[in-house]
Parts: structure tokens; C-alpha cells; sequence
């Protein structure tokens, strides 16, 4: 299903921008990351200065909500600069597997080919020493001989052929394998990872509920 969205035409006019659009989110995502951090240290020191000199109830909520946001923006964005690299990295194991698999598809294809036709020169031989042991001529014999002869040098490099494309087949069956081991691995990740955002969201909030009461 992959492989049919991904070789749609329209995705092929956008890869030459998709690039630039990862690096550009990238980068904007850092940037808002790195304010959020300069936000939360900077109003973490004034929390506590303005804590340690006792100042009106108003002005210390008023940091505290500053404070609070600084953080909201701190997990979300350096949240979502992970999940982006994510995602970045799901879509490139998803092309690749579906590339394995086109691949394994080919080399079966070619697996398939290359047996019938060594069946096919295998009964030629045969057919070959049946007429050759029925006709008996000198000369006949010998070109019969060479004949047959030059049939099983192509058999044998058909056979090697074969041997060669059943080593690529399994050698495409491992990759394709170790694609979807780390996909796998991939989603657990995912999944482990939304699964404390939200815990830091519910925590988050109820820590602003507290502070209003």
C-alpha cells in the first residue's frame, strides 16, 4: 500500500522540496526549543528571587504563569522536534521496505525464469542422448557429442545463474527482514514516547490546577 502512495507522480514534484522543508522545520523547531529553554531558566531565576523576597501575591502569580508557559512551550517543542525526526525516519524505513520488496518480487520473477529454463535445456539433453544412442553414426555421433557437449556448458551456466540470483533472493529476504525488525522497534518507540508526553500533560495540568486554587 506504501509503495502504491509513494510512486504516486505528485510525491515525485514535492521530493525535490521535501528536503528543504525537513531542514527548514529542523531548524525552526531548535530555535523555538532553545527560547523555551531561555525562557524556563530565566523565569525560574526570578521565581525564586522574587520567592526569597516575599513580594506581593499578584506579581509572584504572575511569574508563576510565565513560568508555566516557558515549560509548556519547553515540552512542546522539543517534543515535537523528536516526533518530526520520527517521523522523518518512518517514512524513509517505509520506502526502503517497500523497495525490498519490489526487489524480492523481481528476484523471484528471475528465480522462476531461470528454472524453466534449465528444465527446458535438461529435457533438450535428454531428447539429445536418446537420438544420439539410436543413430549410432561416426560422424553424427561426434557432432551429436559436441552438441551435447555445448548444452551442458549452457546448463551449467544456467544452474550457476540460478545459484547466483537464490543467493540475491535470500540476501533481499534478510534485508527486508532487518527493515521491518527496526520498524517495529520504531513504533514500540513511538508509542513509549506518546505515551509520557501525555503523562507530562496530565501532570502539567494538574500542577496548574493546584496553583490557581
Amino acid at each position: 500500500r506504501w509503495q502504491k502512495i509513494f510512486t504516486i507522480p505528485l510525491w515525485g514534484k514535492f521530493a525535490v522540496f521535501w528536503n528543504k522543508m525537513f531542514l527548514t522545520t529542523i531548524i525552526l523547531l531548535i530555535v523555538l526549543f532553545l527560547d523555551a529553554v531561555r525562557e524556563v531558566r530565566k523565569y525560574s531565576a526570578v521565581h525564586v528571587s522574587e520567592k526569597a523576597v516575599n513580594i506581593n501575591t499578584g506579581a509572584f502569580d504572575h511569574i508563576q504563569m510565565k513560568l508555566f508557559r516557558a515549560q509548556r512551550n519547553l515540552y512542546l517543542s522539543g517534543f515535537s522536534l523528536f516526533l518530526w525526526l520520527v517521523l522523518r525516519r518512518t517514512v524513509t524505513l517505509l520506502t526502503q521496505l517497500a523497495k525490498q520488496m519490489a526487489s524480492h518480487a523481481a528476484l523471484e520473477t528471475q528465480v522462476i525464469s531461470a528454472t524453466e529454463a534449465a528444465k527446458k535445456y535438461m529435457a533438450e539433453n535428454e531428447k539429445l542422448q536418446e537420438a544420439l544412442k539410436e543413430q549410432g553414426s561416426g560422424q553424427k555421433k561426434e557432432s551429436a557429442e559436441a552438441a551435447d557437449g555445448k548444452l551442458k556448458k549452457e546448463v551449467e551456466q544456467l544452474k550457476a545463474e540460478l545459484q547466483k540470483t537464490s543467493n540475491a533472493l535470500h540476501k533481499a529476504n534478510n534485508d527486508v527482514t532487518a527493515v521491518k525488525r527496526q520498524s517495529e522497534g520504531l513504533k514500540r518507540e513511538y508509542d513509549r514516547l506518546m505515551k509520557e508526553y501525555e503523562q507530562l500533560q496530565v501532570g502539567g495540568s494538574g500542577s496548574l490546577h493546584e496553583h490557581n486554587v
